[in-house]
């Protein structure tokens, strides 16, 4: 059986191991395949792996030994399902590989928007705490999140996590979400509830057309003052040219994002000249664990294909 990943560096760069993968046959591995090579590269496939590498109905159609994909990740907006329930090819994914980690940095953009720790670090190591005549000095004062109300659009796994840390530090926890979630420890609000009352206020909901552009100037608008926006969710969830707007007035007293609108980010992005604002790199999901635990489930989707017990299916 011919396996193919067509873009493995993200998920494996070398530090984990392929070898639950290759125990199913000749495995192929790409660090990336360019779109123009998708097709060449899926000839003769039995099963394909992929993460961000779009397969579209001509590439589906054309692939025609194809009879497996497995997202190596929980979304997968990259597959055309449709084309490949056509084609009679099934589609798993990962779904929960990264609740720890990515709930894990979402907190963490908080608390370095609250606290602002690397600048008060930089003033120390630089002099300027030497030379001032008291003991403790700031030149920013920290924000503290006890008694203030977390607000989170998105109630599935990862929000819930995020929920249960934000309670931990003493914060009133309020979300919007499509149905109950049992591990959701907060309130479930409308969004405009939400909107008017959140403090701090954290996406992770999937991008869908109901979502795309959620925060923009109409929903900021009815924001509290000083608002704080994080998102680990999707870069299209939010109007960047409107929450940059929103940071220069001082509406959103800041904004943590670990992902954008077109990733890698672009140099014209507005966000990157935007005053208190943190962006990282979409790395969220990438402590090692996290990384072994995609190839391991994988190697368990394709396991149960094969054992005629499919499942995490998406078409």
């Amino acid at each position: 059986m011919q396996i193919v990943v067509l873009d493995g560096y993200c998920v494996n760069p070398g530090d984990v191991d392929w070898s639950p993968l290759k125990a199913f046959g000749t495995l192929s591995v790409y660090d990336r395949t360019h779109p123009d090579m998708v097709a060449q590269r899926l000839r003769g496939a039995d099963i394909a792996f992929v993460n961000k590498v779009k397969l579209n109905r001509d590439v589906l159609y054309g692939a025609r030994n194809l009879k497996f994909i497995g997202v190596l990740a929980t979304g997968y907006d990259v597959i055309d399902v449709a084309a490949a329930r056509e084609r009679g090819i099934l589609v798993t994914n990962v779904p929960a590989y990264g609740t720890e980690a990515v709930a894990q940095h979402t907190i963490a953009l908080l608390l370095a928007l609250c606290q602002h720790v690397e600048h008060h670090a930089a003033l120390v190591k630089n002099g300027a705490w030497t030379a001032q005549p008291d003991f403790a000095w700031f030149q920013i004062a920290p924000t503290l999140l006890a008694g203030k109300t977390m607000g989170i659009i998105g109630c599935g796994r990862i929000g819930a996590r995020v929920a249960k840390i934000a309670d931990a530090l003493g914060m009133r926890v309020i979300g919007v979400n499509p149905s109950e979630n049992p591990d959701f420890c907060g309130e479930l609000v409308s969004l405009d509830k939400l909107i008017a009352e959140a403090d701090v206020i954290s996406l992770h909901c999937p991008s869908k057309a109901d979502t795309v552009g959620l925060i923009r100037k109409e929903t900021i608008d009815r924001m509290k003052d000083g608002v704080i926006l994080l998102n680990t969710a999707r870069g299209s969830l939010v109007s960047e040219a409107d929450v940059r707007d929103a940071l220069v007035s001082g509406k959103i007293a800041g904004y943590g994002a670990d992902v954008v609108s077109e990733e890698p980010i672009k140099r014209f992005n507005p966000l990157l000249k935007a005053p208190n604002c943190l962006i990282t790199s979409h790395y969220a999901w990438t402590p090692k664990p996290m990384r072994q635990r995609i190839i391991d489930v994988s190697a368990d989707n394709l396991k149960a294909f094969l054992d005629g017990k499919p499942k995490n299916v998406v078409s």
